[in-house]
């Protein structure tokens, strides 16, 4: 096991719900020093686990585990921190509790407040559903969080970005028969409907028509389509993508007693230094709901990764777009807080 796991106890959920001996999964790198203000969180995204976070982290890079203690946490239901498929009965697969955005946050702030001790956070940076993790950590703790770095993600998710997740639940559903009462009947092979459904949003336009897969090893669509998407899906618990489908469709950083639904109100209650990088060809978190954002927060610089990679180009793929990130996060982490 090359991660730890911080137990939360048994915790109230935003949705009403108690989540009986919760626990976080998290890896670290680096080490703290003394003042414990070298500490950057990186949350994971949707299907992620610590591991697809370390192509961001390294030696002479902006995340540099020789000069700052990086945090990865988990995300509540992707099969490390609680999840569907490791909770016992009666809260295990189809009778997972729904969990919030808000609820990851919170967690994670008591697993760096009370395991580390940590009172300032240098940077919340994350990709896709880590993004909108590194916006409610600016809102939620916009006393403790000098910078946040989001990239191809949102502040909250978008009506079309509801819809893409919404397909994405409806092709998993479909294969029994959209009847609530069977879903613990579903299996991974459930799952190629879905990778199928998100093949045609995780990458661009220009992606496929340039036929860029080449550059992954396939020489064909089809052949990219069943061994990247399909193949990708099909290692997810349909349990766990059903949990963090729900966490996505009804992620809002207003979503809270604090700002009730106030997206704008809690845009500008983001004191933190920010930087919103977008994917140009992204159609899953598009630019335009991206400079929105940045424009209701009071210090925040936006940057545009010009790539063919779609919503990917936060991936850790393409050496470009990799190389845009890691520039425009050393940049951030030079600014002081309130530069």
């Amino acid at each position: 096991m090359d991660y730890e796991v911080f137990d939360l106890g048994d915790v109230n959920l935003q949705s009403g719900g108690t989540l009986p001996n919760a626990f976080l999964a998290y890896k670290t790198y680096g080490k703290l020093n003394e003042k414990k203000d070298n500490v950057i969180v990186y949350p994971t995204a949707f299907g992620d686990q610590h591991v697809q976070n370390e192509w961001l982290i390294g030696n002479g890079m902006a995340l540099d585990p020789q000069k700052y203690f990086i945090i990865v946490p988990n995300l509540l239901g992707n099969g490390l921190s609680s999840s569907p498929s490791n909770t016992p009965p009666p809260f295990d697969r189809a009778h997972f509790p729904q969990v919030t955005i808000y609820d990851n946050v919170q967690f994670q702030q008591r697993l760096v407040t009370e395991k580390f001790g940590i009172q300032k956070i240098a940077l919340v940076v994350g990709w896709s559903m880590g993004g909108i993790q590194s916006f409610q950590w600016g809102v939620s703790y916009p006393d403790m969080v000098e910078r946040i770095a989001p990239f191809c993600g949102g502040a909250k998710t978008w009506p079309q970005t509801y819809v893409v997740l919404d397909g994405m639940k409806a092709a998993l559903m479909a294969t029994i028969g959209f009847d609530v009462n069977k879903r613990n009947n579903l299996t991974p092979t459930d799952m190629r409907a879905v990778g199928r459904v998100y093949a045609g949003w995780g990458v661009s336009q220009a992606f496929y028509r340039k036929e860029l897969y080449r550059e992954l090893g396939y020489d064909s669509l089809e052949g990219f389509v069943a061994g990247v998407w399909e193949k990708s899906f099909m290692k997810m618990d349909p349990h766990n993508v059903l949990a963090m489908l729900w966490t996505g469709q009804f992620a809002d950083i207003s979503a809270n007693p604090t700002y009730n639904g106030d997206f704008v109100k809690a845009l500008k209650g983001i004191k933190a230094r920010t930087c919103i990088m977008s994917g140009s060809t992204d159609l899953f978190c598009t630019a335009d709901e991206n400079k929105y954002e940045a424009k209701h927060i009071p210090h925040a610089s936006f940057h545009l990764i010009e790539s063919n990679w779609g919503h990917f180009a936060g991936r850790g793929i393409n050496e470009a777009d990799n190389k845009c990130i890691d520039d425009n996060l050393k940049q951030l982490l030079a600014l002081s807080p309130n530069e």
